[in-house]
């Protein structure tokens, strides 16, 4: 009889705990876990603006905590370090910019004028970093975790195999060596006008990025401008449609 009481004893237990995994309080989980997502998005929200504003080195858990409006014992239920919370950042930013380079560069750009295809590859490119500071930071700074500086080196390459197609696509006879050097110098040179345009704000902003076209506009016309034979006839210059 104990034997039975026994038996019977955990066959309750057992309908008692699956009771409460598959009763009501089975959504209590989720919704733990549904906050823990939107506190992990608050401490990366604050984590931008903080790195964004005085730099990767200068930053500190205490102030990602205290923009996030947290204490930092609660940062520390999510992320170890400050190391792991711009690795996670960094992460997130770097998908973000591949879908955004990825509608920059769609073949269709390259049968518009010059000129307007500066427009539409440079201005969706621009605008993400001027609206994510922490970007440029986390893929530029000098003492970045290695993770992002590893998975950054990457994108730049595929970025720069991506504008030697564009190029290709304009000059399909010319040199693979030429290519890649004109690649790489329109590259540098977006890179370098892009620091003087997220140093400014406003109208002067606004003034850099004009120069900063203006500047690969004139670089590349010689080599690739509206002339080019590519070109459909009417977008040609001089033609009308």
């Amino acid at each position: 009889m104990p034997e039975a009481r026994d038996k019977r004893g955990a066959a309750g237990d057992g309908a008692a705990g699956k009771a409460a995994t598959e009763g009501p309080g089975a959504t209590r989980p989720r919704r733990r876990q549904a906050r823990g997502e939107a506190r992990i998005a608050q401490l990366l929200r604050a984590a931008a603006t903080v790195f964004g504003t005085t730099g990767y080195t200068a930053s500190s858990t205490n102030a990602i905590a205290r923009e996030a409006g947290v204490s930092p014992g609660t940062l520390y239920q999510f992320f170890p370090n400050k190391e792991a919370i711009a690795v996670e950042l960094g992460d997130q930013l770097l998908h973000r910019w591949r879908d955004t380079y990825g509608a920059a560069f769609v073949p269709s750009h390259v049968e518009l004028p010059l000129d307007r295809m500066l427009d539409a590859v440079l201005d969706p490119l621009i605008a993400f970093n001027c609206e994510n500071p922490a970007f440029f930071v986390l893929m530029h700074g000098s003492e970045i975790p290695g993770r992002i500086t590893e998975a950054h080196d990457t994108l730049h390459v595929t970025m720069l195999s991506r504008v030697e197609e564009v190029l290709a696509d304009y000059l399909p006879d010319a040199p693979a060596a030429q290519l890649h050097r004109v690649a790489e110098m329109t590259f540098m040179v977006f890179k370098a006008g892009l620091d003087l345009v997220l140093a400014n704000e406003g109208d002067e902003r606004a003034a850099y990025i004009r120069e900063l076209k203006a500047a690969m506009y004139r670089y590349l016309d010689p080599l690739i401008g509206d002339d080019s034979p590519h070109l459909a006839p009417q977008t040609r210059r001089g033609r009308t449609s």
